[in-house]
Order: structure tokens, then C-alpha cells, then sequence
């Protein structure tokens, strides 16, 4: 037995593997991420692109790179190999002119490595052993080694009064001068960088624009003065509500036909707009 379920607008759902580049609000505040050839991560995103007053692109290869408030650098699969690829589709250019007109960029896990001097990878963890030169905007190396950290984390940011949750998955420990001035204190630690002109950011933690007032935090540091904030959590409950409200009737039709029970056409032309009998 077989029947065709409503295709529902507007969810807010996590996706698998494929970057959702559908419609996304289209504010005024200009924020820009690579489509990295090993991009990971990229559901750190989703509140972003679900806040009224961003206009959040993903800019892949052969886009031109358009002017923006915020440049985020995403996490990676393989930090030196999506290095390479950033310098070749000139994303260093790209920087260097955004900072100099005031521009605002936050790196993220491999997105934060790459703003240091180099990456090194002697044990060839992520591919073929070597080293990379990083962007070179913060004081620090990078050297990655074999035991991953995976943890959820809680603290607060050091550039304004907000609590920040979010979790670590890399391999990679950074070193140098950048990590005295931290962008937030974890579990009683430093954690990531923040430049002297306040224009840098880096951290390992991912999902940080997922929870509403670290999310309005780190936007307003982005130049965003805005009140709105987005409840990541809550949209998904939302969706997830929708889609159980949808089916419910649909499948309760076809439990009624199953067992030979007259069927109710009207839950069928509420959500599809014309009667339709599931096919048996």
C-alpha cells in the first residue's frame, strides 16, 4: 500500500550530507562561507540562515567572491588540502581586501587552523605528510596529531556577557601568541583567539550560532545591532510538530483501509489539495 505525503515549505531541519543552498532569509547584514571540497560541519550554519536580518551565502568554486560584513571560514575534512584550494580560488586576496575595509572574519575548527601561520601534518593523518602555510593572520601553528578530541563544552564569551555552549571534534593542537587573548573561557580554560584590532576570531567549537543569546553575542562582535534572536532547538521542535501533524491523518486513513474501513477523503484534500486514494 502505497500513498504520497505533502511536501511541506519552510522546514528547519539538519541535512545530511548536501549543503541546503535553498532560500534563505534575505536581511541586510552580509555573511559569506566557502563551499570547501571536504566542508564539515555545515549545520553550524543553519541558525544563521534562519535569522531574519542575515543574508547568509555559500559561495562555491567559480562565484565571484561579493563584499560582506562577516566571512565565516568553515570547518574541514582535510584542513591542508581545503587550504590549498581557498589560495587557489584567491580567498587569500579575498581576506586581505575584506579586513582592510573593516570586514569581520570568524574561523571555525579548520577554518580557525588556516588563520595561523602553517598546519602541520607530519604523521600524513588527514593525506600526504607536510606542511602548509596558514593565511597568517593569527600568531599561532598547527600541528595535527592521532587522538581526536570529541566534547561538548559550556562557558562564556570574553567579549561580551553571554553564555556559550557548543562541542570540539578535531584532531589538531594549536600553539603561539594568538591563544593569550582567548574569544572564550571553556570549562574554566581559554579557548580560541580574538585579534588585537578585533576584527579575528577563531575557535574549535562548533554550533555556536545554535544557541539564541551566544548567537546575538557573536553577531553584534560581527557589527549586526540587532534584538532579534533565533531558537535554533525550538524551530526544529516546530518542524518536527508540522510534519507529525501532516502525517498523522494520512496514516490513520491508511490504517482504516488496511482494515477495510471506509476512508475519510477530507484529511487527503486538506494537505493535498484534491482527493487522492492511496494506491494498494
Amino acid at each position: 500500500m502505497l500513498a504520497v505525503l505533502p511536501y511541506l515549505h519552510g522546514l528547519v531541519l539538519d541535512a545530511e550530507d548536501a549543503i541546503d543552498q535553498g532560500q534563505a532569509a534575505q536581511g541586510a547584514f552580509k555573511i559569506i562561507v566557502p563551499v570547501l571540497p571536504r566542508i564539515s560541519n555545515h549545520t553550524d550554519f543553519d541558525a544563521l540562515r534562519a535569522h531574519p536580518d542575515v543574508d547568509l551565502q555559500f559561495i562555491g568554486p567559480g562565484r565571484a567572491i561579493p563584499p560582506a560584513d562577516l566571512i565565516i571560514l568553515p570547518g574541514s575534512k582535510n584542513t591542508r588540502d581545503d587550504l590549498a584550494w581557498l589560495k587557489h580560488h584567491r580567498w587569500d586576496a579575498a581576506l586581505k581586501r575584506h579586513l582592510r575595509f573593516g570586514g569581520k572574519v570568524i574561523g571555525i575548527c579548520g577554518g580557525f587552523q588556516m588563520l595561523g601561520h602553517s598546519v602541520a601534518d607530519p604523521a600524513g593523518i588527514e593525506g600526504a605528510p607536510g606542511t602548509s602555510a596558514g593565511f597568517g593572520l593569527f600568531d599561532m601553528t598547527t600541528r595535527l596529531v592521532a587522538d581526536k578530541r570529541l566534547v561538548e563544552v559550556s562557558g562564556h564569551c570574553t567579549f561580551a556577557s553571554a553564555a556559550v555552549r557548543g562541542y570540539e571534534i578535531h584532531m589538531g593542537v594549536s600553539q603561539g601568541s594568538a591563544l593569550e587573548t582567548p574569544a572564550f573561557r571553556i570549562d574554566g580554560r581559554a579557548e580560541g583567539a580574538l585579534s588585537a584590532d578585533n576584527q579575528l576570531l577563531g575557535t574549535y567549537l562548533h554550533g555556536l550560532f545554535d544557541d539564541p543569546q551566544a548567537g546575538r553575542a557573536l553577531l553584534a562582535w560581527a557589527g549586526l545591532n540587532s534584538a532579534v534572536t533565533v531558537d535554533l532547538a525550538a524551530l526544529r521542535e516546530a518542524s518536527l510538530d508540522r510534519i507529525a501533524d501532516a502525517t498523522k491523518p494520512l496514516l490513520a486513513s491508511l490504517i482504516a483501509l488496511g482494515e477495510g474501513r471506509e476512508v475519510d477523503a477530507a484529511p487527503w484534500v486538506e494537505h493535498c489539495g484534491h482527493a487522492v486514494a492511496p494506491a494498494t
